[in-house]
């Protein structure tokens, strides 16, 4: 796991190390803007509240679409899968309309998650074990470099 320094940023989870780092992105997948860097272990929801960003984007009347990490933030999320039917004990299937809107939901997802994927891209970003701070150090030269092309 490494030294005791870092085990704050070490995910049980995913038995790695990481950071939440929150990213907006318009609607051609450019990065506008990242977040500083918090601990692996924090929600995405709780994060983007840290960082007041669900606030700013809905006084700014901006549209959100977001995973379901954000389900209940007002946010556009896709829909969930229905609860389990009594007799079989199995969760019931989406209606196709459901289905429809969950694809729809991807796709406008897409240019987001090719943003984080810029991010990703970047092999200092991806084996990250240093604090916030420093990640958060390293986002920003990603992102200047990024812009610099």
């Amino acid at each position: 796991m490494g030294s005791g320094r870092d085990r704050p940023y070490y995910s049980g989870k995913h038995k790695c190390h990481g950071v939440n780092v929150q990213v907006i992105a318009d609607g051609a997948g450019r990065l506008v803007w990242a977040s500083p860097a918090l601990p692996g272990a924090r929600h995405d929801m709780g994060a983007a509240r840290d960082h007041g960003i669900l606030d700013a984007l809905r006084e700014a009347q901006v549209k959100v679409i977001a995973d379901n990490g954000y389900r209940g933030s007002g946010v556009e999320v896709p829909q969930r899968r229905r609860p389990k039917d009594p007799e079989t004990g199995k969760r019931r299937k989406l209606s196709r309309n459901q289905r429809d809107v969950n694809s729809a939901h991807a796709r406008q997802r897409g240019p987001g998650e090719r943003a984080n994927a810029q991010l990703k891209a970047w092999r200092v970003l991806r084996k990250i074990r240093c604090c916030p701070r420093r990640a958060t150090d390293l986002v920003k030269a990603v992102l200047v470099l990024s812009y610099a092309d």
